[in-house]
């Protein structure tokens, strides 16, 4: 498949559909897409960048039955109806491989990707991913109104004006015709607290770039200050696994991959830890003035 091509019937019929339902200007060909996820987590019994390596395609919940979000991608599943509804069916009787792909629309420009609750790493898209990808807000499993394609997007006013969450608050990012890990991507984006580590070696083999961002850390003090976010016993549970009074993404991976903590759990110490221990640039950089970067008006 050619950088940006869609050859897909269904892909076809699905960005037509939501492209039927979007209004606004167009994006600008400056702003990325971005695929958060941990790097450090098992799928199929092999580590995820191992995996990926040899699958050579990043795909959804459908065909590796893992997901940092809602695990519902299965027969009479929540995932299967929120697609029916957003695609208009295209997809209703697809093979899990044909299926879209879910990230975040980085109109924020943050260092850490547009939807860091689902992971502390991210890939980056090539722009031309841009022109093959639907978007709704808020997140599909809000059962949303309101969509986007890349020629008209009203989404990043809704999101702007929307008083969500920190985590909450990403226009998801449906990309259709899959994700080539030779072709699409502009950079795997790590955060700092794999350096030297396993994740960073595996990292090395895969066909795109390696960048990294500052990193997500708390120590277990600031921690205690939030156990109002997730709950106590998340606190408590971050502070028994913190390493030299401190937790980072990739001290939770490691009790992650011990089998002595529920996954659920440790996402929810993630929560936390995304929420309150963003590295600087994780927030918003919109310039003053009231313009948004990144969304151009279509010209008459």
């Amino acid at each position: 498949m050619d950088r940006g091509h869609v050859d897909s019937a269904r892909a076809r019929q699905a960005l037509r559909h939501v492209a039927a339902r979007s209004r606004g200007p167009a994006l600008g060909p400056d702003l990325r897409i971005t695929l958060n996820f941990h790097p450090d987590r098992l799928t199929g019994g092999l580590p995820i960048l191992q995996a990926l390596a040899q699958a050579g395609v990043y795909h959804s919940q459908f065909v590796t039955g893992t997901s940092n979000g809602g695990l519902t991608a299965h027969p009479g599943g929540d995932r299967r109806r929120w697609e029916s509804r957003i695609f208009g069916g295209a997809y209703d009787d697809a093979d899990p491989r044909d299926r879209p792909v879910y990230g975040g629309l980085n109109f924020r420009r943050q260092v850490v990707g547009a939807a860091p609750r689902f992971g502390s790493s991210h890939f980056r898209l090539t722009g031309d991913a841009l022109a093959r990808t639907t978007f709704c807000y808020p997140d599909s499993a809000a059962e949303p109104a309101d969509f986007g394609v890349a020629a008209g997007m009203s989404l990043i006013a809704l999101a702007e004006a929307d008083e969500q969450d920190a985590l909450n608050d990403y226009i998801e990012a449906q990309v259709h015709g899959g994700v080539l890990l030779a072709a699409h991507l502009e950079a795997l984006v790590l955060d700092e607290s794999y350096r030297g580590t396993p994740v960073e070696a595996a990292a090395r083999l895969l066909p795109c770039p390696v960048e990294w961002h500052p990193g997500y850390r708390l120590s277990v003090a600031q921690l205690r200050e939030h156990a109002d976010y997730r709950g106590q016993e998340y606190v408590e549970l971050g502070a028994r696994i913190a390493q030299n009074g401190r937790i980072d993404p990739r001290i939770i991976g490691d009790a992650a991959r011990t089998g002595r903590h529920e996954l659920q759990d440790l996402k929810m110490v993630w929560h936390t830890l995304a929420r309150f221990g963003a590295p600087e640039g994780a927030g918003t950089a919109y310039a003053p003035g009231g313009h948004t970067p990144g969304v151009s008006t279509p010209s008459a």
